[in-house]
């Protein structure tokens, strides 16, 4: 090769290339050497070291430095689970049409660049484009010489938990799926706290993580726990704080004309996904294959729907990742009608597994064979309650589209009888039954629920035990019940050893309990803590009861800070518990202030101190002037409670100008206080008008009480084309007051269709009411199967339900 014939590969000018030869020329730049490092097979991680040292940008020592990863440059992005577009062009990827998100992506680049680690999580449904949003994010730091490390070797898990600590600076840690991490219920907590550390040392930095997350794994990580529950992800919440940003469901208006641009000079790919996204704007799904997979599972053969349909109820009722084979085989012969059961053949199993191992569009096959790895472990190590049992057969994998199709089409759908017995047949693993029994009981199969629970139990679930225990004790079996809480208490349960504590409490033996208690506390509940300390304070043992506390404390129970300060104040040191009660308000969430200012009250009325009824606004303008929205309201409401209308009105305001849409409602109720009618039908009528639904219903029932019903059914309209479902059911209620009965039907029946359950319960009372009984039975049925827990469902079939729907008889 000539440097004319170089400069032409790798598309430089020939100036550039002849200065990147020359001994005493200016030292090339990053993308320089990039480009003519791959033109010439020479190794990219090597040649970046050394250009930055001729640039006097690092010194030779770096060279020694070895982290995980390798240059961004060796990676391909279908090696990072970008999806593929298109089995033709399986190696290209569509042009790139950034978003909103993109924006956010582009500040955590420039910040690294700058030297602050960061790290941002994408959260979005499945084929959002998440993946390749990181992916062009990071290829500004491709030419500045960043490595890029995809922890998933041997396991994610393992790799993640054994090489976070080696990370060196300038990485980017790509943690796609991000779920498999942190959401890994042995050391999901591990991972989370070990990338927090990355994050914050600042020696280590600078570094840049990068995840994606789908919206229900964001929730169920995000979630606050209820009060006096373990907190159980409570370094994951806090790693997630302020680190995600939401990708859309679809391309908005300027990115829908961006696209066609780029379509119009000659993209292919994006041309035919906008032919196919003209309707919803669903631009990357279209590119990732997602039609070609519903056409699979829609138009392929009798045989291939019933094994999609029973891999998609599996995983939406908690099985995970990999199913067995032998489980979908038996799963799937009742999703088949009799006369297509009749024309099985031998092989039917073998030719319809062969058609869903067929890739779609360069994605992901519908239905996958894949490999579990096992877990090594040292001789007399115990196995791993998720590894895969050795001669288990074959294992299955649903694509992630089918999955989340599956999780919306057959959310109102029950299984049928053959995929509880292939359940309760072929499933091992303790988290598959559990989850599985779960789902059963909430959907009223009680007996399948108990079998489940057992198999569970018997492979050393002592959670499976516990449940079962429930459900005896629901069914009237206190003595069945306490002898499998004893079951699951002698190998340490907590939630059995606080049951059997209780009892033991309530039948008036204090001993028994507290030394339950104790174990309960061992084993590591919050709440036993909090009973031995009551017991300790009621005995007078303020020194125990105080450590016992603080011990809950320790373990996340903030709210014990307020028991720790009252003891302080019972013993008349009104400082120490002051003091208290000021880090309490520094722990504490704004809502629970509240009961911090009431305490308060109670100090000082104990001590005989004028109660300060304005106290509680320093605790309240903490909050607020941190810019919590939450302090601003209760602020507000303090100063509503002092009668200081104008300075309410102007701290609503100020969470007004901030785009809280939710404090025009609270401002129209303090306006409707003062009597004035007309300026709270203007402030929700601005909320409705922002796109608030609530606004739409509150504007929509003043109108209703008004008389202009015409006017209130547009706002129920608006708020359900908004997504709002309880909407219809007030519209429904509307047409039922004016004696329509058919529209209130119809109405209910459009909610049922979106997925109110509750709407399906309403509409069975009201055909119950008018003698319908069989239309009012299969309605009930139909909430049931969706997994609906009302009690009056329990009631109305004491002994649950078989498993095509009719009552199930009597059963031990």
């Amino acid at each position: 090769m000539t440097k004319t014939d170089l400069a032409a590969a790798v598309n430089l000018s020939r100036t550039t290339v002849s200065e990147a030869f020359q001994n005493d020329g200016p030292v090339p730049s990053a993308s320089t050497v990039v480009a003519l490092a791959r033109a010439m097979r020479l190794p990219v991680d090597e040649m970046l070291p050394l250009r930055r040292i001729a640039a006097g940008e690092a010194k030779p020592t770096a060279m020694l430095d070895r982290g995980p990863g390798r240059p961004i440059g060796e990676w391909h992005p279908h090696d990072l689970e970008v999806h593929p577009a298109a089995p033709a062009l399986s190696m290209q990827l569509s042009s790139y049409v950034p978003r909103a998100h993109d924006r956010v992506l582009a500040a955590a680049v420039r910040h690294v660049t700058e030297g602050k680690s960061r790290m941002l999580i994408l959260i979005g449904s499945s084929s959002t484009g998440k993946t390749r949003a990181c992916w062009e994010a990071v290829q500004p730091l491709a030419a500045e010489g960043w490595r890029l490390w995809h922890p998933f070797d041997p396991t994610r898990v393992d790799a993640a938990l054994a090489d976070l600590r080696h990370v060196l600076p300038r990485t980017v840690v790509w943690l796609n799926e991000a779920q498999h991490y942190l959401g890994d219920p042995r050391v999901g907590e591990r991972i989370a706290a070990a990338v927090h550390g990355l994050l914050t040392e600042p020696a280590r930095g600078p570094v840049l993580v990068l995840g994606t997350l789908w919206p229900e794994y964001a929730k169920q990580y995000t979630e606050l726990p209820r009060p006096n529950e373990v907190d159980p992800r409570s370094r994951t919440r806090e790693l997630l704080a302020g680190r995600t940003v939401t990708v859309a469901e679809a391309f908005d208006q300027k990115a829908l004309t961006s696209a066609a641009a780029l379509a119009e000079t000659g993209d292919e790919l994006l041309a035919q996904a906008l032919k196919h996204s003209s309707d919803d704007g669903r631009v990357t799904q279209n590119l990732a294959g997602a039609p070609e997979l519903l056409r699979c599972y829609e138009n392929g053969t009798p045989p291939v729907r019933a094994l999609l349909a029973a891999a998609m109820d599996a995983r939406r009722l908690g099985v995970g990742l990999h199913l067995p084979q032998g489980f979908l085989i038996d799963a799937a012969a009742d999703y088949l009608d009799d006369h297509d059961y009749d024309e099985l053949t031998e092989d039917w199993a073998e030719a319809a597994f062969a058609d869903l191992a067929r890739p779609v569009h360069g994605k992901r096959a519908p239905l996958r064979r894949t490999t579990a790895r096992l877990r090594r472990q040292l001789p007399g190590s115990r196995t791993p309650a998720d590894a895969p049992l050795a001669g288990a057969g074959p294992v299955f994998r649903l694509a992630d589209y089918l999955e989340q199709h599956g999780r919306s089409d057959r959310a109102r759908l029950c299984p049928p009888a053959s995929f509880w017995a292939a359940a309760y047949t072929h499933l091992t693993r303790p988290d598959d039954l559990g989850n599985l029994a779960r789902a059963a009981r909430s959907r009223q199969r009680l007996q399948w629920a108990h079998h489940l629970f057992q198999k569970a139990a018997d492979v050393s679930d002592a959670q499976a035990l516990v449940e079962l225990a429930e459900m005896r004790k629901r069914a009237g079996d206190t003595e069945g019940a306490n002898a499998i809480y004893e079951q699951a208490a002698d190998v340490g349960h907590p939630d059995a050893l606080m049951e059997l504590a209780k009892a033991r409490d309530n039948g008036g033996d204090c001993e028994g309990a507290i030394a339950l208690y104790q174990r309960a506390a061992d084993a590591g509940s919050t709440l036993a803590l909090l009973q031995l300390a009551k017991a300790r304070r009621d005995a007078g043992d303020v020194d125990t009861a105080e450590a016992l506390y603080q011990q809950a404390v320790d373990a996340g129970h903030k709210t014990a800070l307020l028991d720790v300060a009252g003891l302080r104040a019972e013993a008349g040191d009104v400082e120490s518990a002051e003091a208290l009660y000021d880090r309490a308000a520094d722990a504490i969430a704004p809502v629970t202030l509240i009961r911090l200012f009431e305490v308060r009250v109670t100090l000082a009325q104990a001590q005989g101190r004028a109660i300060n009824l304005d106290g509680s606004d320093v605790l309240y303008r903490r909050a607020a002037e941190s810019g919590d929205p939450i302090g601003l309201v209760l602020l507000a409401k303090r100063r509503l409670a002092s009668a200081d209308i104008s300075e309410t009105e102007a701290l609503y305001q100020r969470i007004i100008d901030t785009g809280d849409t939710d404090a025009l409602l609270e401002l129209a109720q303090l306006r409707l206080s003062d009597r004035d009618v007309e300026g709270a039908m203007n402030l929700y009528r601005q909320a409705a008008d922002s796109g608030n639904t609530t606004g739409m219903v509150l504007l929509a029932t003043m109108q209703h009480a008004f008389e202009d019903s015409e006017e209130a059914e547009v706002q129920y309209r608006r708020a359900a084309d908004a997504g709002d479902l309880a909407s219809l059911q007030l519209l429904a209620d509307a047409h039922l007051r004016r004696g329509d009965t058919k529209g209130a039907e119809d109405l209910y029946q459009r909610a049922i269709d979106g997925g109110d359950t509750l709407a399906a319960l309403e509409l069975a009372r009201m055909r119950e009411k008018t003698g319908d009984t069989s239309g009012a039975e299969a309605l009930y049925q139909e909430a049931a199967n969706a997994g609906h827990t009302e009690t009056s469902l329990v009631s109305r079939w004491p002994y649950g339900l078989d498993a095509d729907g009719t009552p199930s008889d009597p059963w031990n």
